[in-house]
């Protein structure tokens, strides 16, 4: 009879070993799950990222949400705020991700994890129709605007430097790009030279008819990426995995063609990350 009783006790007792066991498991089970990804971005450059019908949109977006549809690994959130926040958001551990037509820089790499790229933006010279530019050698002794410490103003400087007998006038300024097409269309300028994904979504947005764009020939397109912390190695993997297979299966290229008008797509050989060479 005692025996019994103590088989009965002991039944209990590992049944109730195994109940919170199973409890804790469960409880356990419920704080894994998808990590977060806060995704930072400006929201206000059209096509890279902006606010259409009240929702966040552009190219650098729908590449993203792309990147983790159907991840059970992440799940991305995406944040507005301004330029320089993206970048000490990041450095402070607020933000793991951002996007927002980044281009590479030794700076930058200094401090951020680079994706592979994850788009291609040419150069354009933007002239009225009517322009006696017809040619990048046709810039001399007309006027542009630019920003101060941006790579168009470096080009530029440089130009003047070897052209000094006949600089390009340039007007420095904190407009932004849309302004200034703007300012060009209207007669205050001579040209622009910019990215062509951006400046086609100007011209079409704003209806400056008055504008053509010529390309500029390059070496080697310059390239946009994603960003990430030092410390998100293990997300800088996975994303660029994830650009392999979308570049490979077309969406990069479909993506590209409904937000910027364009095959702005890196190539397969492409895929690789920035170095400074």
């Amino acid at each position: 009879m005692k025996m019994r009783k103590m088989m009965t006790v002991t039944g209990l007792a590992l049944a109730s070993v195994g109940l919170l066991t199973a409890c804790g498991a469960k409880s356990q089970d419920s704080k894994s799950g998808p990590k977060k990804v806060t995704f930072a971005t400006v929201g206000t450059t059209a096509p890279f990222s902006y606010v259409k019908d009240g929702k966040l949109t552009g190219y650098d977006i729908e590449v993203a949400k792309a990147v983790f549809k159907g991840s059970d690994k992440y799940k991305v959130t995406f944040k507005k705020t301004e330029w320089s926040s993206v970048f000490t958001g990041i450095d402070s551990g607020k933000y793991q991700m951002g996007g927002n037509n980044i281009s590479y820089s030794t700076e930058r790499a200094q401090k951020y994890l680079f994706s592979y790229p994850v788009g291609t933006t040419p150069t354009v010279l933007t002239v009225p129709k009517n322009s006696d530019i017809q040619t990048y050698d046709d810039i001399a002794g007309h006027k542009t605007q630019v920003v101060q410490g941006t790579t168009t103003a470096k080009q530029l400087d440089n130009y003047n430097k070897k052209h000094s007998d006949h600089p390009v006038v340039l007007k420095y300024t904190s407009e932004n790009i849309t302004q200034m097409l703007t300012n060009l269309n209207d007669g205050k300028a001579d040209f622009k030279i910019f990215d062509a994904p951006t400046v086609n979504a100007v011209i079409k947005n704003q209806g400056l008819d008055n504008l053509k764009t010529i390309p500029l020939q390059s070496k080697e397109q310059p390239k946009i990426y994603f960003i990430f912390g030092q410390d998100q190695k293990d997300l800088q993997q996975f994303v660029n995995k994830r650009l392999k297979a979308l570049q490979k299966d077309g969406t990069l290229t479909k993506l590209a063609k409904e937000n910027l008008g364009g095959n702005y797509v890196p190539s397969k050989k492409e895929l690789v990350l920035p170095t400074d060479n």
